[in-house]
């Protein structure tokens, strides 16, 4: 890729640095031995603790790495109440959760401005459009963000990053915990997570969590039910081995609760005055369904071959199904949603169904290695990574049924719907979809990649570097490859202060080809490059952590800005993104405090801002913890206004608070979580194409949890 030349313009100054300042900082930092030991400690408590299935697949501490790193813990998604997946993103800075609002088909999230891939347990967990389940919050151990282009380690993927959870292991320690909830929308929910040892030499561990959900949601008709069973097994025969075995089911039944909501009605006046409510259901009862079935079996393996050298090892075997269905008001362009133009409020409404699949196998072999040269010490990371996809999306889509674009009035609207009154029961039988069904092709990707990455410690500096290189083929008809590099140097100061600077490649296959019949080409991978300058400040004796930001991407390879319909493809098309991120994790005896501040700038290859991220972000959490007794949170979150894609349309800003109240009394916890306190009324977003998306309504859940 270009500008490779970068990586080894930074080793070069490294190794132009003063020997003597090293040395001297070294022997400083080694008479403070306990200090950085307790300072690692509360990095762990405060921030979250990476390990070997993390997104940096390296437990190299958050103060050492010359990213920028989120972590939510499983008690931190507790204290806030978080539901869903798209909730645990709400708190972090340069990300922004529920982008499309209340939604039950995924976890929509943008980091950075960019949509990213969701990987669980350093392995890629979602494919496709709409054809896996979502993780269940409960089954987790945390969540993670790893913030800029990580394909030195993960291959093809989003220059803003990706996203990391990490699924809940067997313990040595017995324990179990029974919970139940209730709350608003007629939620109901029962958990279970049980652990500990099966034989008395602690060799063999298990772990069963389970999830059983029977709730509504704001949206009419719309349902959130869902079973989820995971157990787990642990086999450790000696110190240096271990090896597990996850498995997951999970069942959700469901609807789709993004309405696509006309503009006009929603962010837009009408020309009859009326307006669209944030709760209505546009689509069809006993026609509209959002199915999913996911089967997985994931091996997490690692062996310590001697003091220097260790073996890690994960593997997934993934089958997913999702049966999908739904009804909304067209997308006819223009300014159709302006209800005079449709008799009694009639809008013709589109019919889609689709029966999708995905299978994966996939498998990650590393092998690391703590070595000392000298003064210098290395954290070596060599890994090949291989993954193996097959989707299949067939699909029937009735495009606004019986409008006749050449003269409206002569429609046939029979399966129209008012939106401010909606009367259902007209639906297309099924000899009326069959005609619009596609049997669509199945399409397989292979990636293979090998990649070596290098920590690098010499006195008070920190170097990072890696390489990576990867074959890709999509449906046997394109092949790609692509070389991708790192490089980032942090420095440690006696005062916690550790000032960073890195820089990183990604890049993503783009299937199809550039359009030219006579002598066509294959498209491209789009590329990304990033510039992120910081520093990190933790200060001595104290939990504290916070985080300071500045980065500078540019996207290339994208689609040609302006383009004629029908020309060929030059890919021309770039795309640019900077800001300023500020991120703080603080303890204060039995208080904690988190600080998230983002200023985001976007243009995308026409010139216009990105569609639905915000210029400015804003997020802060009071808790207070006692070790047993009362707990209690309040959160605020602002996200500011964002456009349309077009740079027509303002989304406006709006903020949020969220509470949290709470007992802990013996083996018992009572607990009260509010989302969205006020019931404050939003749009989530608002697109060019002439849809919103309505914001999640309040949300209250009691909990109450036992351990034993």
């Amino acid at each position: 890729m270009k500008n490779s030349y970068f990586l080894g313009l930074v080793i070069s100054a490294l190794i132009g640095s003063a020997h003597t300042t090293a040395a001297e900082a070294q022997a400083t930092i080694k008479a403070n031995a306990q200090t950085i030991n307790a300072q690692t400690i509360e990095e762990v408590l405060v921030v979250g603790e990476l390990g070997l299935y993390s997104a940096t697949k390296s437990n190299t501490p958050i103060m050492e790495t010359s990213r920028s790193i989120s972590i939510e813990t499983r008690e931190q998604l507790r204290d806030k109440g978080v539901m869903r997946l798209d909730e645990a993103y709400t708190y972090s800075a340069g990300v922004l959760g529920e982008t499309f609002g209340l939604a039950t088909r995924g976890d929509w999230v943008r980091v950075r401005g960019l949509n990213v891939p969701q990987y669980q347990d350093s392995l890629q967990s979602l494919f496709g459009n709409y054809n896996n389940a979502r993780a269940e919050v409960y089954t987790l151990e945390q969540v993670e963000i790893l913030k800029g282009p990580a394909s030195v380690l993960y291959g093809k993927g989003s220059p803003g990053g990706i996203v990391n959870i990490v699924s809940k292991r067997p313990q040595t320690e017995t324990q179990h915990e029974m919970i139940a909830e209730a709350g608003s929308f007629n939620h109901k929910q029962v958990a279970v997570d049980s652990t500990g040892a099966i034989n008395k030499t602690g060799t063999l561990l298990y772990r069963a969590v389970g999830v059983y959900r029977d709730s509504d949601t704001q949206v009419d008709f719309v349902d959130d039910n869902t079973v989820v069973i995971a157990p787990s097994l642990t086999w450790q025969p000696n110190d240096e081995t271990r090896i597990s075995l996850l498995a997951n089911y999970t069942k959700t039944r469901s609807d789709t609760a993004a309405q696509f909501l006309p503009l006009y009605g929603t962010l837009l006046p009408t020309s009859n005055g009326q307006s669209i409510a944030s709760d209505v259901y546009l689509g069809e009862p006993g026609f509209n369904q959002y199915d999913t079935n996911t089967h997985s079996l994931t091996l997490i393996a690692e062996h310590s071959i001697n003091e220097t050298w260790g073996l890690s090892f994960t593997a997934r075997a993934t089958d997913a199904s999702v049966d999908y269905q739904q009804a909304w008001h067209a997308f006819l362009g223009g300014e159709r949603y302006n209800y005079a133009q449709f008799p009694d409020d009639l809008i013709p409404r589109s019919f889609y169904r689709s029966e999708a699949s995905s299978k994966q196998f996939a498998g990650d072999l590393r092998l690391s290695g703590q070595l000392t040269t000298g003064s210098i010490e290395h954290s070596l990371l060599i890994g090949g990574q291989y993954q193996n996809v097959r989707t299949e999306d067939d699909s029937a889509y009735a495009w606004a049924l019986g409008f006749n674009s050449a003269n409206p009035t002569l429609s046939d609207r029979t399966y129209w719907l008012n939106p401010f009154a909606p009367v259902y029961g007209n639906i297309p039988n099924e000899a009326t979809l069959q005609t619009y069904w596609v049997d669509a092709p199945e399409h397989q990707y292979k990636d293979a990649g090998l990649y070596i990455s290098d920590h690098i410690t010499w006195g008070p500096w920190n170097l990072n570097v890696g390489v990576r290189y990867d074959s890709i083929s999509a449906t046997s008809t394109q092949d790609d490859h692509a070389v991708s590099t790192s490089v980032g140097v942090l420095y440690e100061t006696a005062i916690g202060l550790r000032p960073y600077i890195n820089w990183a490649e990604s890049f993503e296959p783009v299937i199809g080809g550039n359009g030219n019949t006579q002598n066509p080409a294959p498209l491209n991978p789009q590329e990304g490059e990033q510039t992120e300058i910081g520093v990190k400040y933790q200060p001595s004796g104290r939990q504290a952590y916070v985080t300071l930001a500045y980065f500078d991407i540019e996207q290339s390879n994208l689609n040609d800005p302006q383009a004629l319909a029908g020309a060929i493809q030059q890919q021309s098309g770039m795309a640019k993104i900077d800001g300023i991120e500020l991120e703080s994790l603080m303890l204060f005896g039995d208080f904690n405090w988190e600080l998230n501040l983002t200023k985001l700038n976007t243009v995308d290859t026409n010139g216009n801002t990105f569609a639905s991220v915000a210029h400015k972000q804003a997020s802060t959490w009071l808790g207070y913890r006692q070790a047993a007794g009362f707990k209690a949170g309040i959160g605020v979150r602002y996200v500011g206004q964002s456009f349309d894609g077009a740079d027509n349309h303002r989304t406006p800003a709006y903020t949020l608070t969220d509470l949290m109240l709470g007992y802990s009394y013996s083996q018992w916890d009572f607990s009260l979580n509010i989302k969205n306190a006020s019931n404050k009324q939003y749009y989530s977003t608002c697109l060019a194409r002439g849809d919103c998306f309505a914001g999640k309504e309040r949300m209250a859940v009691g909990r109450i949890g036992y351990t034993f």
